[in-house]
């Protein structure tokens, strides 16, 4: 079952990709080296499949509406970002659509999570 693979960024997941490797390109005309947002970008080739599974009841509301999703992970990168993602497919391909690239305190926002 080798499936041919796709990665598509959308929304804000690409817009943020898009500022990360300006800044990076910036960073590397100035001959900088493995800067955090570096090694976010490396995190976020790496693998997108090797996320952890959200329980549908816990997948955000504003997910469902925006992206009409049934399924929904989340991956940990450098620097305690998060990468959010949904994996659709069909007998001829899989398509992983990453949805969003967001810090750790908006994270912790929009799945509910409080400060101890």
């Amino acid at each position: 079952m080798n499936k041919p693979v796709r990665v598509i960024l959308i929304g804000e997941a690409e817009k943020e990709f898009k500022r990360l490797n300006e800044i990076i390109g910036l960073q590397i005309q100035h001959e900088k080296e493995s800067t955090e947002e570096m090694q976010l970008l490396k995190s976020i080739k790496q693998n997108p499949f090797y996320g952890d599974n959200i329980q549908k009841h816990l997948i955000p509301k504003e997910y469902i509406e925006k992206y009409n999703v049934s399924n929904l992970f989340r991956t940990e990168l450098s620097g305690f970002w998060r990468m959010i993602y949904t994996i659709k497919g069909n007998q001829a391909e899989i398509i992983n659509f990453i949805l969003e690239i967001i810090d750790h305190p908006t994270y912790d926002k929009k799945f509910g999570y409080k400060k101890k």
